[in-house]
């Protein structure tokens, strides 16, 4: 199966914030898909290479969002009155509700990881198995920060604003070979050019700004009670390896897998490994 053979069903939930995109591909128990905060992110744009393979033993779900894809744009009020992580749960919530589904498997990586924490945190019933890639807010750096991901994050939409320039040293960061990810380079520049998405970015780093950074999530990782695997990028220079270690130590039900010569995107540099793995362990 490739993914021009998919037939994605597509949904538009109205939540209690604002409209949720979500793409639906294949059948089976229902596994969330987060996507990360980078410019130009969506679900099916962070994910669509591994949706073939999942797609033949779950029910994938792939949301945008809030603030990205097809998804509204949280507004300056929202964001001052709850993070984008909150919101991101509290949407995704209605939206599983609306959908009519009870418990799922999730999959986050980096932004979307801190909503995948935050969702087994505060729903424990609605997750049955966790996968975290390099998740936000869970971690602790050892480090300076910001790290070196999440400069080029904050440079990308500022000064003269996007370019494919700075999509590609932006990729360059975020992977371990970025010479590989040409064409994925140029999706995600076209994709960043929203002017809304633009204008929410420029909100989600001021909120970020005011808040100090992600939610501690780190601070309750013990009320996670979903099994849960960690997938990390030794090379990863956005949200780094050692952050880990605080997460083996009080997630209940845990194991970590590390790859060399991989960055912060798993799901794209480990892609065969990735599927092999998600699917063992969900399954």
């Amino acid at each position: 199966m490739t993914i021009t053979e998919l037939d994605f069903v597509e949904h538009t939930v109205a939540t209690a914030y604002g409209d949720l995109h979500i793409s639906e591909a294949g059948s089976g128990p229902a596994l969330v898909m987060l996507h990360g905060g980078g410019p130009g992110a969506s679900g099916v744009s962070n994910y669509h290479q591994n949706i073939p393979a999942l797609a033949e033993r779950f029910r994938v779900l792939l949301p945008d969002q809030p603030g990205f894809g097809r998804s509204y744009r949280p507004s300056e009020a929202e964001l001052e009155k709850d993070s984008i992580t909150q919101i991101t749960v509290d949407a995704l919530v209605d939206a599983l509700d609306d959908l009519g589904i009870d418990k799922v498997h999730v999959v986050g990586n980096s932004l979307g990881g801190a909503a995948a924490i935050a969702l087994a945190q505060q729903h424990p019933d609605r997750v049955d198995r966790l996968v975290l890639m390099a998740p936000g807010g869970g971690w602790l750096p050892f480090g300076p920060t910001p790290t070196e991901g999440q400069k080029e994050m904050f440079r990308y939409f500022n000064g003269e604003g996007p370019t494919l320039k700075k999509m590609k040293t932006f990729i360059g960061v975020m992977t371990a070979q970025p010479k590989k990810w040409a064409e994925t380079a140029q999706a995600r520049y076209e994709a960043s050019l929203d002017e809304s998405h633009i204008e929410f970015y420029h909100r989600l780093n001021d909120s970020f700004a005011k808040r100090r950074g992600m939610d501690p999530l780190w601070r309750d990782l013990h009320k996670i009670k979903a099994p849960t695997l960690l997938l990390w990028g030794r090379d990863d220079r956005t949200i780094t390896l050692e952050g880990a270690h605080i997460m083996l130590k009080y997630i209940r039900d845990v194991q970590l897998h590390v790859f060399g010569n991989c960055g912060h995107w798993v799901q794209l540099e480990r892609q065969a490994e990735f599927e092999r793995l998600v699917t063992d362990f969900l399954s």
